[in-house]
């Protein structure tokens, strides 16, 4: 039987971090399914760094559907769950269905990849991050200690069956690792 992945996200999602995750699994034969706040057309960004700035720019990227809303989600159906970064993370995770879907994949212990701001995401979730070790982009250190939480300098990382990155640049080897979480 084929396994099933969620994947929650929503407007200003990292283009990359929605993207290579959702074909990756697609070419793995899972079923990938998009969740975000309402059924709609995803508007991705590209954020990247140039010379001239401190911090990473940001652009418009592609567009792409997602398949429900937040409140058609039923996450036992579900084997993994993937939250990509980007800008989407500290607008959905106030969407009162969040919090119940991420913490079903805690409670069931099923594997959960979370990379760069999607970190902010795990905020509904505190109670099941106290002691992880996990990465995630530099600028959210103080959302992985605020979760009581360690904060690793490695751009990747797994803990149980947590899996973290800290940016784009991480894709390959956290999907490696959450593909072989899935598969187990």
């Amino acid at each position: 039987m084929s396994k099933k992945v969620l994947i929650v996200t929503g407007d200003a999602v990292e283009a990359l971090e929605v993207f290579y995750p959702y074909y990756r699994c697609l070419e793995e034969g899972f079923e990938a399914v998009i969740a975000s706040p309402s059924k709609k057309t995803l508007h991705t960004v590209v954020h990247d760094f140039e010379p001239h700035s401190e911090t990473y720019t940001e652009k418009p990227a592609y567009r792409l559907d997602s398949h429900l809303s937040f409140d058609e989600v039923k996450a036992e159906e579900y084997d993994g769950l993937i939250i990509p970064g980007g800008r989407a993370p500290e607008y959905i995770r106030l969407h009162p269905q969040l919090k119940p879907i991420v913490a079903h994949f805690f409670a069931a212990d099923k594997p959960v990849a979370v990379i760069c701001h999607g970190v902010q995401v795990l905020a509904t979730v505190k109670e099941y991050l106290a002691g992880k070790e996990l990465t995630a982009y530099q600028a959210c250190r103080p959302d992985v200690e605020a979760l009581g939480a360690v904060y690793r300098k490695e751009t990747l990382y797994v803990h149980d069956k947590l899996v973290s990155g800290h940016a784009w640049p991480d894709l390959p080897g956290f999907m490696r690792e959450f593909i072989r979480l899935l598969n187990k």
